[in-house]
């Protein structure tokens, strides 16, 4: 459980599922343009469908046993809000992974994604011992891109037909960084640039 103020990370449960369901059937315009979609079958490939929650959070806790990945739910002022998942951890020569996340709408604008991708962070870097972390968005969402651009992620650039979204194989920007960028925390940073948001520019600037 990693915790900053009002905001929480912690563990999926399957017990979640009550609180998960309400919170994305109040959000379903709000996330469709932006979840990931299964795509059509090919005539020699898999025919597969959307997983219940249940099938979802088992793969995730297999995958988090396995030490693949770090399924959360973010908690703010101890109410479900969303869900960040630290994916695809590579060992070896690469020590790197990549960060997914959803909030809800009523939330949005509060600093509660940048807090918990500040946390996530910092989990991955100074506790697992990662070196790179990205987090891949398509253009258009730009609250996802403003949550990045406040925590000073590097734009990397363009991975054409990257992932599958909403029905379709859309384009996302790679935004990363590496451990050596922040020697003090991404959350000191992030909660120097709270307290002061005057004094940096994002890196779209």
């Amino acid at each position: 459980m990693l915790t900053e103020g009002d905001v929480t990370l912690r563990p999926i449960r399957q017990r979640d599922q009550s609180a998960w369901r309400e919170v994305n059937r109040r959000n379903r315009d709000w996330l469709r343009p932006w979840e990931a979609t299964i795509p059509p079958p090919t005539p020699s490939g898999p025919i597969t469908h959307r997983p219940t929650y249940r099938q979802m959070v088992r793969h995730l806790r297999t995958e988090a046993k396995a030490g693949r990945m770090l399924p959360f739910v973010i908690e703010y002022q101890g109410r479900m809000v969303g869900q960040l998942t630290v994916a695809g951890i590579t060992w070896g020569s690469m020590c790197s992974a990549h960060i997914g996340y959803w909030v809800d709408q009523d939330i949005a604008g509060r600093g509660v994604m940048p807090t918990a991708v500040a946390l996530a962070v910092d989990h991955c870097f100074f506790r697992m011992g990662l070196h790179r972390i990205e987090v891949c968005i398509r253009p258009e969402n730009g609250p996802s891109r403003r949550v990045v651009e406040k925590l000073g992620f590097r734009e990397e650039g363009l991975r054409p037909r990257y992932l599958h979204i909403d029905g379709g194989w859309r384009d996302h920007l790679v935004f990363a960084l590496t451990a050596e960028e922040v020697p003090h925390g991404m959350l000191t940073r992030w909660r120097s640039r709270r307290s002061s948001p005057g004094d940096w520019k994002s890196p779209s600037s």
